[in-house]
């Protein structure tokens, strides 16, 4: 029995190595045309369900991001663990408090409170987690949802949305109005012509840079496949995906502090905000004397 067995496992170990060595070779030295394979990779793959009398499309960006979302919760709750009975911190726990603390002292650096950057902190973390998780998978050779550019469209109308919520909860409608039109009133359509403009610069961000990424990873995979592309995607895949998550949850917070800052300003100094109504009041009664 135990050289039958031996003897089937060698006959699938030489098959096995068989196999492999065809495979390598023509990964290494076959006929590509690596300007079609490239064009391959890039094209968003959908598949169809019928849902009663519609079609529902879902995208290979949608099947990713789900992937990538649940990988980070299970991560997360990795580093969570259990409170401990001594309530003292775990390594995960340590890890994610000085996240959440960094997070804030970013936020309150933009001029808002310790409560205002305490209820911030969640949702740019959010931004921040899912998209490090969704920028990096492509590590593992699966397609980054942001190489298509719903994705990166969503994201920044989602942030932008937000931005203008919490905008309004911290200083009401008064105060946006305010952000509006200061330091002079000529502003307001620059400002509101900014609120198209912040989203698509922060979703061109982040796809031009997770679109440039995979294609070049997808040359190297094709053209140099053996540890090459493993090495490099270390900083491609990884960092690279890292940084343009954080950026893209920093810039969120900045765009919630330039709001407030503009309005702290207002409600610090009205003096000087007295003395323009007053120096206007006096220019147009001079005029009409005239």
């Amino acid at each position: 029995m135990t050289i039958v067995s031996f003897l089937l496992a060698g006959t699938w170990f030489s098959e096995f190595w068989a196999a492999f060595v065809e495979q390598l070779t023509e990964r290494l030295f076959g006929h590509k045309d690596i300007g079609e394979e490239i064009s391959e990779a890039i094209m968003q793959v959908q598949m169809s369900f019928a849902a009663g009398d519609n079609t529902l499309i879902i995208t290979d960006a949608i099947i990713v991001t789900w992937i990538a979302v649940v990988i980070m919760l299970i991560i997360v709750a990795v580093l969570l663990g259990k409170p401990s009975k001594d309530h003292k911190l775990t390594k995960g726990q340590t890890i994610l408090v000085s996240l959440t603390e960094l997070v804030i002292s970013t936020a309150m650096s933009f001029g808002m409170n310790r409560k205002q950057a305490e209820e911030v902190a969640p949702m740019v973390m959010t931004f921040g987690l899912v998209l490090v998780a969704c920028n990096s998978i492509s590590y593992f050779h699966l397609p980054p949802p942001a190489k298509n550019v719903a994705f990166p469209v969503g994201c920044a109308i989602v942030a932008i949305i937000y931005v203008i919520f919490m905008t309004f909860k911290f200083i009401g409608v008064k105060g946006f109005w305010i952000s509006l039109t200061q330091p002079v009133a000529i502003m307001l359509p620059f400002r509101l012509l900014d609120y198209v403009i912040k989203p698509l610069s922060l979703a061109l961000r982040l796809f031009g840079n997770v679109f440039a990424a995979f294609v070049f990873m997808e040359f190297l995979s094709i053209s140099l496949p053996v540890i090459v592309p493993g090495i490099v995607g270390l900083w491609f895949d990884i960092i690279d995906g890292v940084i343009q998550a954080v950026v893209f949850a920093y810039l969120t917070m900045s765009y919630i502090g330039e709001n407030l800052e503009t309005y702290n300003e207002y409600i610090e100094h009205p003096e000087e905000h007295q003395k323009k109504k007053k120096s206007k009041k006096n220019k147009k009664s001079e005029a009409v004397a005239a």
